[in-house]
């Protein structure tokens, strides 16, 4: 069977029709250029060149022949092509999970905007998903990567899991605007014990319940819940409305909803976490292209 050396040897004779200027361009001497073509001739069976001491002729099969060894030769130059970047995560696919309070973190299209720049021919699969399903989820192998809001607590996903933190983005109390806190530069969170808060079901947000059990303990008392919303807009709304108050990540300033004061909180600890989780090991390449895109636009976001 001929070979991929055979159609290039091939191609620049019937490209020049002479042996002697297909030699000098393929760097070789005459006689194995000869021999090759007469090996693949006789491979096949068929007289590809009229040859005599003068001139050299493509025959009808051999015009045809040309025009089939040009494709195979573009078709293995593209395989290999793609090969190459596939391997160095430039193309594949990537299913990435993300919470809904990262969709107003600047990270998310940051990263977006230059995995696209730097790996055009990746796929990106995108699905929104609370933090603990994506730990699950990444060990399981439903999702390559996701951007999770927590760390692991469970030993066997510490283990298995890689996490990079990409923020620790502050938290802020949403307040009603017409609330006596309302126009404070920053405050205690010991300042409202007792009065309502509008909060997340644990079952569907978490972190960001713990933290505020967490931090209000801290403070010396226990949130008194008037109201659960499942989405972090369905907060803010009830903020809106005087229902209650809301502890709610920084980036959710880009909710510009009337009725709504947004006050940092003095507490260090008063931070929810931003981190890409991945499959600590082998990861793909695409994954390892994905995880070099969020330092990248981790550091030009200067987190």
């Amino acid at each position: 069977m001929f070979d991929f050396r055979q159609l290039r040897y091939f191609i620049a004779v019937a490209e020049e029709l002479s042996f002697t200027r297909a030699a000098q361009r393929l760097h070789l001497s005459q006689p194995p250029l000869s021999q090759q073509i007469q090996a693949l001739e006789h491979d096949l069976g068929i007289r590809l060149l009229e040859r005599d001491k003068r001139n050299v002729t493509l025959t009808e099969p051999g015009k045809l022949f040309l025009e089939h060894a040009r494709q195979i030769l573009a078709m293995a130059d593209d395989a290999r092509i793609q090969v190459a970047e596939a391997a160095a995560g430039y193309s594949g696919h990537l299913r990435l999970a993300y919470t809904v309070s990262v969709s107003f973190h600047p990270a998310l299209p940051q990263i977006l905007i230059r995995m696209g720049q730097n790996a055009p021919n990746v796929r990106i699969w995108l699905s929104e998903m609370y933090t603990e399903p994506q730990f699950a989820a990444i060990r399981q192998g439903q999702i390559d990567v996701g951007l999770v809001r927590d760390v692991p607590n469970h030993e066997d996903d510490a283990y298995a899991l890689r996490i990079d933190v990409i923020d620790r983005e502050p938290l802020l109390l949403a307040l009603p605007e017409g609330h006596r806190l309302a126009s404070r530069k920053q405050l205690e969170l010991a300042e409202v014990a007792g009065e309502p808060f509008v909060i997340q079901p644990r079952e569907l947000a978490a972190t960001l319940y713990d933290r505020l059990v967490r931090l209000a303990a801290k403070a010396g008392f226990h949130p008194v819940v008037r109201q659960q919303a499942q989405q972090l807009n369905g907060l803010l709304a009830l903020v809106a409305a005087g229902i209650g108050m809301a502890l709610v990540p920084a980036s959710m300033q880009a909710v510009k909803l009337a009725g709504v004061s947004y006050v940092p909180l003095a507490d260090p600890d008063a931070y929810l976490l931003l981190a890409v989780a991945s499959r600590a090991e082998s990861p793909s390449p695409v994954v390892s292209q994905f995880l070099e895109t969020v330092a990248d636009a981790k550091a030009s976001l200067g987190l």
